[in-house]
């Protein structure tokens, strides 16, 4: 068993902090400072998204919504999204099925 505290896998610099990995599945934490911005391209695994902090608005396909903190988005593989217009430092636990890059 591992267990985590999101505050411990800051890591200075960097969007994207992944700290579990199995042949099903991954995770990370996510972080975009206010008016920073997304630069992820689709992706080839389903996603989940659990906004820990902050706000900001997510597109994905033709659809946009605003998110902050407890929200949770579900994006489809191959579906083209990102996180815009970040209003507050935005922090998300990011889960991948089947682990993120397995299917390229």
């Amino acid at each position: 068993m591992d267990v985590y505290r999101i505050e411990d896998l800051r890591r200075p610099g960097k969007k994207y902090f992944e700290f579990a990995r199995t042949t099903d599945f991954s995770a990370g934490v996510y972080r975009i400072p206010a008016g920073g911005s997304d630069p992820q391209n689709p992706h080839n695994q389903d996603e989940i998204y659990f906004v820990v902090a902050g706000r900001a608005q997510f597109t994905a396909g033709r659809r946009t919504a605003p998110v902050s903190a407890g929200n949770v988005i579900f994006v489809r593989a191959k579906e083209t999204h990102h996180f815009h217009d970040v209003e507050e430092d935005l922090e998300a636990l990011v889960l991948f099925a089947p682990a993120e890059d397995s299917r390229d």
